[in-house]
This record gives C-alpha cells, structure tokens and sequence, in this order.
C-alpha cells in the first residue's frame, strides 16, 4: 500500500483521482485509507514522514475530508475502541518541548539578571588585558600544583 501526505491527497482529489476514502479505526484514533482511480491504494502520511497520521476523532477527519472537497468517506470501526487512551509519542515530545522552552526561559532570565548586575555594578572595568594576565597566572599556579600531586 502507498503513502499520501494531505497535499498529495488534496491534488489527487482535484484532479477526480479519489474514489473513495475509509475512516479505519485503531485504538482510539482513526487512520485514513484512500483509493484511487489507479487502482493502488494509499494511507494518509505526516507532511514529512513516513508515519501513517492518526486522527483523535472521526470528526476531525471529516473535517480534513470536507476542507479538501471529499464529501463522502466510510467508516470502519472493527478495530476502534473510544475507550483505549493512547499517550503518543507526539504529546510526550510535546511536553519535552514545553519543558525545555520553560528552562532556556528561566535561563534567559537568570541571565539577563547577571547582565544587567555587571551593568550596574559601580567597580570600574578590568582592561582585556590585565584580566588575561591573571588568569594565566591562576592556570599557571594550578598545572603546578597538579604537577606536585603526580
């Protein structure tokens, strides 16, 4: 069986290639099985992936349906079971998503706040290159104290 993402689907079915379409039930979810005119039947796919795309209900399939000028669809609900919670992959990298977007926000914070704490800090600046010098003092004292250790 083939694969159609929505937009080959939305060409397909302008072009009088659709004839017919089956809202097959999996779980608690539904997928998409589309005959064409040619004869080789397909299933509706993510925009850019080879994963078939699951609908939570069958209304917001029909809703993709009409939005694309399919008016008429089957559906098969053998294996459909409104009970079955499924937690997808989708949600659980949605909420890795939301989690890191909640720490690089607190980070930006927390660093904006230091920023703005050397902005106002009254001390007057340390040249470039009086800073240097004493950090390769500092890195020079301590490859001297690990060279004692060994």
């Amino acid at each position: 069986m083939q694969s159609m993402t929505l937009e080959q689907l939305r060409a397909t079915a302008s072009a009088g290639g659709v004839v017919g379409v089956t809202l097959k039930g999996e779980g608690s979810g539904f997928f998409m099985e589309i005959a064409t005119r040619s004869g080789q039947d397909a299933f509706l796919v993510k925009a850019r992936s080879t994963e078939p795309r699951r609908f939570g209900s069958a209304n917001s399939a029909l809703t993709v349906l009409r939005g694309i000028g399919i008016a008429v669809a089957q559906i098969d609900a053998t294996n459909w079971d409104p009970d079955q919670k499924e937690v997808t992959q989708n949600r659980d990298n949605r909420a890795q998503a939301m989690r890191q977007a909640h720490e690089a926000a607190a980070y930006n914070q927390w660093l904006a706040a230091e920023i703005q704490e050397a902005i106002d800090d009254p001390r007057p600046s340390v040249p470039h290159n009086e800073v240097m010098t004493r950090m390769d003092a500092r890195i020079a004292r301590h490859k001297a104290a690990g060279a004692k250790l060994a």
